[in-house]
């Protein structure tokens, strides 16, 4: 995210680095600070006391911004250099320019006063100067608030930055020596150790302005020691000019001097006493009034509107104050900020701190005018670098051709394509040697032009007169005609001021200019002159209907006829010529209606012309493509001038055949700008030089030009003009495309513009777009675009073209699954479709990969996927199903490849979808009803691909629905889905399943994943399943899968076993008669047998799975059966003569089991709670059921087992269990007892937890305990 240019270095400290830099899409010029991030206190600390204000004589505090290794600060361009540099240039400055400065540093420094802030620090390094000569306080890094302890606020900061406050006083050790400024500048009582005030800011003051004035300090040594010695003991020497030719100080400044310097605090002049002093001739009381209002009006700003960055930089209770608050109360809220952390740089976008967002610049800086209209009628704003327009996104509405194509149009030109820089002295067409004049022969007062701007209108016409006089007056000697020559020097010096042009355009002076022009005696006189004219021409603000311009343009077009082959007269008045139509242009739009005194004669176009025309020198041609450049910029009259058939030819001549660049930027700039009032002017030069020729240029041309060259191609793309022809050149599109690379933004935004005009003209360019990756493209930038933060005005276009293109092609999509659906309907059924509705198979179906590109974005997933689109996508898929049963044929009208490849794309597009489960919440209905059907029927294809893609699809689409959590206001929808989706499966899929089950892997594992589902969701489908007589079919697949016991198959099985088991309506005497203990028996042994072997690490997890399900349904399977048997047993004691018959015979089935004690007792020291938890239980119902039955349950290994349980587990619920099961296993067969005799480990811990007494449960343990002991003869 490239949000700022940097130009060149304009200044370093020891560890900040001063920038000239430019905010992207903008013409504000900005200084940017990039700092070492251990200077966080300081640069925080200038910010929290500068972010609100907005005064003439402090430099404006614009953002910040905090990257991975500085922190950057954007201010206010002060472009003269500081106090310092000025000093030490100048040795010393006169008393009247002492003022002047003075007059600023006071006016500022009261501002700061009246807001309680002291500046402690005043030298000449931290007093800039702008263009004008106005000072400026700047860097506030050890100011602060009166009263408070800066610090303690730099040890906040830096605390707050190191994560805590520990070391908080070895931090406020090393703040004491960051606080300190310059001694030179320091009074006394701060030298004393007192804190600072406004008393001892005003004897910093005192100093500066000595300084000033002498070229030295008051007090100055090389020795500290010393230095602070001639502060506190001695009186300043009587300042004296280091230039003896200078006049000496005046009583006024050194009785001014002599009370800022007053070493006793009381004594020294208070703001009152010096602002009324004599020095300043009544400055302040002149301006009081004018200063009162200022700060009102600042006031009032700070107390209504804020800045819109103190409110991004405080996120505190005080941002916004009630609207009768003072200014200085307010701003003391955002100023004593007592927790850092409220005041936060801005980082880059999408969080990333990333130092490439200031980019270095190698160019030089343009001369930038005043913005103009992007098109007739609209104002620009500028676009400053604190208030950025929040984007505004299109809405999810459905945007109509006609608002979309008007929302395009005004996206074709930019700020950027529209930029004006002056013909004039432009030194990118020529180098003009500076102007220089000399006072000493002016024969007139050399005001400068702040002293011209404020001459009252008696002096200013007496100046006027005088210059006239003496242009006008005859040329008696060479003398004379040197001193003419040096008056126009200076004019051209002043004219450079807005405010002096203007004045001198409209006086009299212009058409004495006018006149001497044409009567001049040598060419040197009229080359002055012209320029004059047009330097006034370049830097007036208004033109009045009055002043004779158009007798200007058409002398200076004749004079140019005249002499026409003299190149070097050509160079010195066209650039007059330009300026002069490029100010009448101006002024017209302004007026929005054409003047007849400004109709600009026809001859001076031709002239301009035939300028362009090859042949000429490179300036010339330069000169009059920047002439046309800047009056095309206008909608005016002016402009229409060059409206020509051979214009744009001529101009693209120039750009190709021209080896500089700044002519061929230039020139295809001048082109752009005439195709905006012109269209055919860029279709005359492609029927001239060939399409291929251009898009070729465009391909290898650098940024700028490709920057116009899109314009130019948007531009008459809106227009219709080349239409079919362009947007059905594949190169073109591709090359297009290919541009989407590109590291500019803009170039990136006018692509996308482009690209959008040719897919609403053909929508086939949408496929070829999405295969050179287009929507991978809109992804990226979408990302760099993402609202929430401040974007600079490159983004904001970016997001803006990028808004409109991905509402076409989502708007797009229907229409496209309405052609295709509309194809496919016109052949169904029919075996040998006509050549036109083969036609329409080969243009339709083959953009079905669109749908595809559109569903794995991200962009588009979640605004493509609705209702409508599953509908046709259903509705598709049951044309499919019609093509795969061979009702409908389409191979003979497309092809066999072409019909597979529409079939896997359209599948895969499905596959896609419900990657993201929640797309399909709220369509679940539309889901079961229009695309579950035909997948269920392409189940049952002959196609081996088709039937496992779509069986595939129907398991996790089965998964999913089941498993959607649906609101309430949804619910009766939700069972009428279900049932649906049952009668479905029953009725279609089901009676398949004894045929899918036999099939090679992996058929039967998405087979059984769906059953899984079903099961899971609904038991009424576990009773499908037992009636289907499936479940032989199912212990099938066991032993066909049991060599892969962790396979997606097994793993199925398992789990639809463990449904079924669990579901209290199943006949499990049935599962039981058809083999479920067998098996369940074989699948336990293995999976118990990997979960045991320490050596198998890699599927020990997979294993783990698996064998907490058999646990379930072991533990499911013994519940029945020790459920079966109590009501037997319950039934015999009570008389009633129950049957117990199938209580036996059940007991008899599931023996077997008891096989699995002896796995289950290794289970049990197992980390996981759970495992033990599950396998103590069904290692308890078994001995109760089954007793000792296993020989082997009290086996050596497993009597250690138990006896490590006993002493481990510390639960007494945990240890009776084991008891229990232990004394059923001793007292039900004598060979278990006689294992416990054998076993010392556990003899010792049941002797550990028989005599353990206490609580209830304890006592419990030990008695049970005691029982085995004693049955053991213990």
């Amino acid at each position: 995210m490239e949000n700022f240019i940097l130009y060149e270095e304009i200044g370093r400290g020891s560890k900040t680095v001063v920038y000239k830099g430019r905010r992207k899409g903008t013409i504000n010029f900005v200084a940017i600070l990039c700092t070492d991030k251990c200077k966080r206190p300081e640069i925080t600390n200038w910010v929290r006391l500068t972010h609100e204000i907005k005064h003439k004589n402090i430099v404006t505090f614009h953002e910040w911004y905090e990257t991975s290794n500085h922190l950057w600060l954007v201010v206010e361009l002060c472009t003269g250099g500081s106090l310092e540099m000025v000093i030490a240039q100048d040795e010393n400055l006169p008393e009247d320019v002492v003022r002047e400065f003075g007059i600023d540093l006071i006016t500022g420094l009261h501002h700061l006063h009246q807001l309680g802030i002291l500046f402690c620090d005043i030298s000449p390094g931290k007093i800039l100067l702008e263009g004008p000569g106005t000072l400026k306080f700047s860097n506030f890094c050890l100011a602060k608030m009166e009263g408070e302890n800066l610090e303690e606020f730099f040890a906040l900061v830096a605390a707050e930055e190191g994560g805590g406050d520990s070391g908080e006083n070895v931090l406020k050790k090393n703040m004491k020596s960051r606080v300190k400024g310059s001694l030179i500048y320091t009074a006394p009582e701060i030298v004393r150790g007192t804190d600072f005030s406004i008393t001892s800011d005003l004897w910093s003051l005192g100093c500066l302005l000595y300084e000033m004035f002498s070229g030295k300090p008051p007090f100055f040594s090389e020795s500290f020691s010393e230095l602070v010695e001639k502060i506190f003991y001695e009186d300043p020497l009587p300042p004296i000019p280091k230039d003896s030719s200078r006049p000496k100080a005046s009583s006024d400044f050194i009785n001014l001097l002599d009370g800022l310097l007053q070493k006793d605090p009381q004594k020294r002049l208070t703001w009152a006493g010096l602002l009324q002093h004599s020095f300043w001739k009544d400055a302040f009381t002149r301006k009081d009034q004018d200063s009162s209002n200022e700060d009102s009006s600042v006031s009032r700003n700070l107390e209504y509107s804020g800045s819109q960055d103190s409110k991004e930089l405080l996120k505190s209770p005080h941002c916004g104050q009630a609207k009768g608050e003072k200014s200085g109360e307010q701003l003391s809220h955002s100023f004593r900020l007592e927790n850092p952390s409220e005041l936060r740089p801005k980082s880059t976008l999408g969080g990333q701190l990333n130092e490439s967002m200031f980019l270095l610049s190698s160019r030089p800086t343009p001369r930038t005018s005043t913005a103009v209209a992007l098109n007739p009628g609209e104002a620009m704003t500028q676009n400053s670098p604190q208030k950025t327009s929040p984007l505004t996104k299109i809405t999810s509405g459905h945007l109509s051709q006609q608002d979309l194509e008007t929302r395009m149009r005004e996206l074709i030109y930019t700020d950027s394509d529209l930029v004006i820089t002056p013909i004039i002295d432009n030194p990118k067409i020529m180098k003009q040697p500076p102007i220089k004049y000399d006072p000493k022969i002016l024969h007139l007062p050399a005001h400068s032009v702040d002293k011209l701007v404020f001459l009252e209108d008696q002096d200013w016409n007496d100046f006027l007169q005088q210059v006239c006089s003496q242009i006008d007056c005859p040329e008696k000697s060479t003398g004379a005609s040197r001193a003419k020559l040096n008056l126009l020097c200076y004019l051209c010096v002043v004219a450079g001021h807005r405010e002096v042009a203007t004045r001198l355009l409209h006086s009299p002076l212009f058409q004495l200019l006018t006149q001497h022009l044409r009567i001049a005696p040598n060419w040197d006189r009229r080359a002055k002159v012209a320029r004059l004219i047009g330097l006034l021409a370049s830097h007036t603000t208004e033109l009045q209907e009055n002043t004779p311009v158009i007798e200007a343009v058409t002398l200076l077009t004749e004079l140019i006829r005249e002499n026409f082959r003299n190149s070097k007269l050509k160079q010195c008045l066209l650039p007059t010529l330009g300026e002069l139509i490029y100010l009448i242009a101006t002024q017209e739009e302004k007026k929005k209606e054409p003047r007849e005194c400004w109709a600009v004669p026809s001859a001076a176009y031709t002239v301009l012309m035939r300028c362009l025309r090859e042949g000429e020198e490179r300036v010339v041609n330069h000169m009059a493509a920047k002439i046309i450049e800047n009056v095309c910029t206008t909608f005016s009259a002016q402009a229409q001038g060059f409206i020509t058939g051979e214009t744009g030819p001529v101009l693209w001549y120039l750009f190709k055949h021209s080896t500089i660049d700044s002519l061929r930027i230039t020139a295809v700039s001048a082109l752009c700008r005439v195709t905006r009032h012109s269209p055919t002017a860029f279709q005359n030069v492609i029927e001239k030089v060939g399409l291929t020729s251009v898009i070729n240029t465009l391909a290898s041309a650098i940024c700028r030009v490709q920057q116009y060259l899109l314009t130019l191609f948007s531009a008459m793309l809106s227009c219709g003009i080349h239409l079919q022809r362009l947007i059905q050149e594949k190169d073109f599109v591709s090359t297009i495309i290919r541009l989407l690379d590109s590291p500019s933004t803009s170039i990136r935004a006018k692509s996308f513009l482009v690209l959008l005009y040719i897919l609403i003209h053909n929508h086939e360019m949408l496929l070829l777009s999405c295969q050179a990756r287009l929507v991978m493209y809109i992804e990226r930038d979408s990302r760099k675009t993402t609202p929430g933060k401040e974007q600079q005005s490159g983004n904001e276009y970016l997001s803006k073209c990028l808004d409109l293109l991905t509402c076409h092609i989502v708007q797009e999509l229907p229409r496209i699954l309405g052609d295709i659906l509309n194809a496919l309907a016109n052949v169904s059924g029919r075996k040998h479709p006509s050549t036109v509705q083969a036609k329409q198979l080969k243009m339709c179906l083959p953009l079905m990969p669109i749908v595809l590109h559109l569903v794995t974005s991200q962009v588009f997933r979640p605004q493509v996927v609705t209702e409508e689109f599953l509908f046709s996508y259903g509705t598709i898929l049951s044309h499919i199903k019609s093509v795969d049963s061979g009702e409908t044929n389409i191979d003979g009208a497309i092809g066999l490849m072409a019909s597979e490849e529409f079939i896997k794309i359209t599948l895969s597009t499905f596959e896609a979808v419900i990657q993201y489960p929640v797309l399909l919440k709220d369509y679940c209905s539309t889901v079961v009803d229009y695309i579950l059907p035909p997948l269920v029927s392409l189940v049952q294809s002959g196609n081996v691909e088709w039937r496992l893609f779509s069986l595939r699809l129907l398991s996790e689409t089965t998964s999913l629905l089941v498993n959607q959590e649906v609101g309430d206001g949804k619910k009766e929808a939700n069972v009428d889905s279900d049932s649906s989706l049952l009668a479905l499966i029953r009725d279609v899929l089901l009676p398949q399943y004894e045929h899918i089950l036999t099939e090679p892997d992996p058929v039967p594992a998405y087979a059984l994943k769906l059953l899984v589902a079903m099961t899971e969701h609904n038991p009424t489908f576990t009773r499908l399943v037992e009636e289907s007589k499936l479940i032989p079919r199912i212990f099938d697949v066991i032993l066909e899968h049991q060599a892969n016991i962790l396979g997606n198959t097994m793993q199925s099985v398992v789990a639809l076993l463990n449904n079924l088991v669990t579901c209290k309506d199943l006949n499990m005497k049935l599962l039981y008669e058809q083999g479920l203990v067998h098996h369940v028996c074989n699948l336990f042994t293995e999976t118990a047998t990997l979960c045991l072997d320490v050596d198998n690490k890699n599927n020990n997890e997979m294993a783990a799975a698996l064998l907490f399900s058999l646990l379930d349904i072991l533990h499911s399977m013994l519940t029945y059966t020790s459920g079966v048997v109590r009501l037997a047993l319950q039934a015999q004691k009570s008389g009633s003569g129950g049957d117990t018959q199938a209580a036996e015979d059940l007991l008899l089935l599931g023996k077997p089991l008891t096989d699995l004690i002896s796995l289950l007792i290794p289970l049990l020291p197992n980390e996981d709670p759970q495992m033990f938890e599950v396998s103590s239980k069904c290692l308890s119902i078994l001995v109760q059921l089954y007793g000792g039955e296993n020989p082997d349950s009290l086996s050596p290994e497993n009597a250690e087992n138990f006896a490590e349980l006993l002493t481990s587990k510390e639960d007494p619920k945990e240890q009776k269990l084991l008891l229990r099961t232990l004394r059923r296993m001793i007292t039900s067969n004598e060979k278990h007892l006689e294992s416990l005799k054998n076993s010392g480990s556990l003899l010792r811990a049941l002797e550990w937890l028989a005599p353990a007494g206490g609580s209830l449960a304890n006592s419990a343990v030990a008695s049970l305990a005691l029982e085995i002991l004693q049955a053991a003869g213990h």
